[in-house]
């Protein structure tokens, strides 16, 4: 059998926001489209989550979050972490209370031990990988402490989202551009301190030009070829490679993260707060379709591109 290219780990996150988008997340995990999950364990939905993981045997790891909804932890009564009515402060809330200097560091590692520790009483293991809902674990302060809970916990690999030509982009709305332009340099940031403790990742990441509808063939298509065009002389690939022999061929190992699922209904699901415009668009159905397209799955196996999930690595 011949060596793939590409390694590639397509990862549905949101896995337990509701029961509709956990379906949607099997159906495509069955049908080949994804090859791995990443667990919201403060969603409503969760155990139902947990439950088909183990029933589909799906690679599943953790969802970090703490930016949506209700927190984990039973010791954050008057946080920093939660606004007056006691849920998380949202995606920028979280972003601009963090730039205020209010929030304390040893909060969220709590919450993010709480979190781990509800993952094991889900699914019966530790996360095969940990990351961040809305790139929270790339942030100033957090990352640090981010990377410390992985590193007490022994979870190996974690998601430097920095996408190759996504400054290309420029079908992208101005204030997507903007938001990924952060995401980015706050990732690049993190590799220093990600690699100090021991923590790996993809030797690429994709997803940030091909959520919703912009999900297409041709779409990704562009990523994973400006990705290879990439090549080995990616600095975040020679920073973690830089031990190895380098005569020794090994393919690109790369993540996709999408969002696939059948759309929320109003008033069922979220984590806490009930569910988001995200969740109830159609363009959760959308990628669903696009993942599971027989044309995609083909264009796979025709470039040498192999589905895998993080504990293959």
């Amino acid at each position: 059998m011949p060596q793939p290219k590409v390694k590639l780990v397509v990862t549905g996150d949101d896995f337990g926001y509701c029961e509709r988008r956990n379906q949607g997340i099997v159906d495509c995990f069955r049908a080949g489209g994804i090859s791995n999950v990443s667990l919201l364990v403060n969603a409503v939905s969760a155990k139902h989550a947990a439950d088909l993981a183990k029933r589909y045997h799906i690679p599943i790891g953790l969802h970090a979050n703490l930016s949506e909804g209700l927190p984990v932890s039973q010791e954050l009564k008057g946080s920093t972490l939660l606004n007056k009515d006691g849920f998380f402060h949202g995606k920028m809330g979280f972003r601009e209370v963090l730039h205020s200097g209010q929030l304390k560091m040893s909060e969220v590692e709590a919450e993010l031990r709480a979190q781990v520790d509800r993952f094991f009483e889900l699914i019966g293991h530790m996360p095969y990988h940990m990351d961040g809902h809305q790139h929270v674990h790339v942030l100033p302060d957090v990352r640090e402490v981010f990377a410390q809970v992985l590193s007490d916990f022994g979870i190996t690999y974690t998601r430097v989202p920095i996408e190759p030509g996504l400054r290309f982009c420029n079908f992208l709305p101005s204030h997507l551009r903007e938001f990924n332009a952060q995401v980015e340099k706050d990732a690049l940031e993190s590799v220093e301190v990600f690699h100090r403790n021991g923590i790996r990742w993809p030797d690429v990441y994709l997803g940030l030009s091909t959520m919703g509808k912009n999900m297409c063939l041709s779409n990704l298509k562009r990523a994973l070829e400006a990705s290879l065009d990439d090549g080995v002389s990616s600095p975040l690939i020679l920073t973690q490679s830089n031990n190895a022999a380098s005569n020794c061929y090994r393919p690109v190992t790369a993540e996709l993260m999408v969002h696939p699922g059948y759309p929320s209904q109003p008033q069922q699901g979220g984590c806490g707060e009930g569910p988001d415009d995200f969740s109830q668009s159609t363009d959760r159905l959308h990628e669903l379709n696009t993942l599971r397209d027989p044309m995609v799955l083909n264009f796979y196996r025709q470039q040498g591109i192999h589905l895998c999930a993080f504990k293959d690595f």
